[in-house]
């Protein structure tokens, strides 16, 4: 009868890590990265060519940081969520910092919430098809 505690397990191959577990470089260099990208392209769709102002440069910090966050609490989280729900939350905040971006160029909201929600919800079909094929 003791032999049940050899058995290997199904579907895990190594050990989980303790809850307070350490996260590798990727988890906020990644949403570092992409903070700073959509502050830059923020900043650059807002200035239009011509002089910096203070509130441009508030504008890029502001936006980047709060993509950053967002992407940064997104990858605390997805492993919790269920495939439909973690593709859905990608898709939401890809359409919500597209729709951001399109509308600082001085675009009507609803031609921007058209745009970020048919971004969206082709990262909404890419992710769940990414989780559905992959996942056990």
């Amino acid at each position: 009868m003791a032999t049940h505690a050899t058995m290997p397990t199904r579907g895990r191959t190594h050990a989980r890590t303790p809850a307070g577990r350490t996260h590798g470089a990727l988890a906020w260099a990644l949403p570092l990265t992409l903070g700073v990208i959509f502050g830059f392209w923020a900043f650059f769709i807002r200035r239009d060519g011509g002089a910096t102002t203070g509130g441009q440069i508030w504008l890029g910090v502001v936006s980047g940081v709060a993509l950053a966050v967002l992407c940064f609490a997104l990858g605390r989280v997805r492993h919790a969520l269920p495939r439909e729900l973690r593709a859905a939350a990608y898709g939401a905040l890809t359409a919500v910092g597209i729709g951001f971006l399109y509308s600082l160029n001085d675009n009507s909201v609803l031609s921007s919430a058209i745009l970020g929600l048919v971004v969206g919800a082709g990262m909404f079909c890419t992710a769940f098809y990414i989780y559905y094929t992959r996942e056990d």
